[in-house]
């Protein structure tokens, strides 16, 4: 498929990755899960998934051109340090993407880093349990962040648009990947980890520890983690043991209903969790 049949199918492609994708891995760790889930299914799916729905509905009225449509735009109007450089297509779209995942790993540093912006990426961290369906949970405002810090990389890059669709689905499909509640034998986890963030490393991220929440911030690819030295190997509790969640947000219903998400980033004070209010206890083993 070119490039160009690409961009012109872009809903159906999108479409097509994102259902595949997380019926694969709905299907997979139903059938061999990691961990045992410990709030009922069908409730944090609802709502999880029903913050997909209303993210996608703000995210539409807000930016209705979204990512692609601001990256034509650039295009257009040879905006962005790529467009300086006669590259060959296929280069040129495989740089942008690489520097996209890093344009995400920064951005998820900052929303760990700055008190405002981690009050709404707690919404993400709050899911008592850790599978394909926490990958998908932000709150809006998160989103409409998200969407700014987007368009001012393709901005400043310049990448073509089809590197920006090829780019959200590969961050979308990976998002649900390594989110889901499967585990892959060590020794392929050992070589993935090399080239893409797996569920055993991103789950660290996800514990209710503070140090090994602050680590493994990669979405997709992992060399960011291991280049800028945020990378853990294996929480100190192991896979199976350790704890999901955040400090403070224990309530099953506070941390599964709709109507509490979206207030999350509203209440409770901010905690140790923020990168610059830190207090972590020494852990030899890291």
């Amino acid at each position: 498929m070119s490039f160009t049949t690409l961009l012109e199918n872009e809903t159906t492609v999108r479409l097509s990755f994102f259902i595949g994708v997380f019926l694969l891995m709905a299907l997979w760790e139903s059938l061999k899960p990691c961990r045992t889930l410990l709030v009922s299914k069908p409730k944090r799916w609802l709502n999880n998934l029903a913050l997909v729905v209303l993210n996608s509905i703000v995210l539409r009225l807000i930016f209705p051109t979204a990512a692609i449509g601001m990256a034509t735009f650039a295009e257009q109007q040879q905006w962005g340090l790529l467009n300086y450089f006669s590259l060959p297509e296929g280069l040129a779209v495989l740089l942008a993407v690489i520097l996209l995942d890093l344009v995400i790993y920064v951005q998820h540093v900052l929303v760990h880093a700055l008190p405002m912006l981690w009050r709404l990426h707690r919404v993400h961290h709050s899911d008592l349990d850790f599978d394909v369906t926490t990958g998908l949970r932000f709150h809006p405002l998160e989103i409409l962040f998200s969407m700014t810090v987007k368009f001012a990389a393709i901005i400043l890059l310049g990448p073509a648009a089809v590197a920006v669709l090829i780019f959200e689905v590969i961050l979308n499909g990976a998002a649900m990947f390594n989110h889901s509640n499967i585990s892959l034998p060590p020794k392929l986890d050992r070589v993935l980890r090399w080239v893409l963030v797996t569920p055993d490393m991103h789950r660290i991220h996800h514990s209710v520890e503070e140090d090994e929440t602050n680590s493994n911030f990669g979405f997709n690819l992992p060399w960011w983690d291991r280049l800028f030295g945020t990378y853990r190997a294996q929480p100190r509790q192991g896979q199976q043991e350790m704890s999901i969640g955040l400090h403070g947000f224990k309530n099953v219903n506070q941390c599964s209903r709709l109507h509490r998400l979206l207030l999350i980033p509203f209440s409770q004070k901010v905690g140790g969790y923020v990168l610059n209010r830190r207090s972590w206890p020494h852990d030899p083993s890291k």
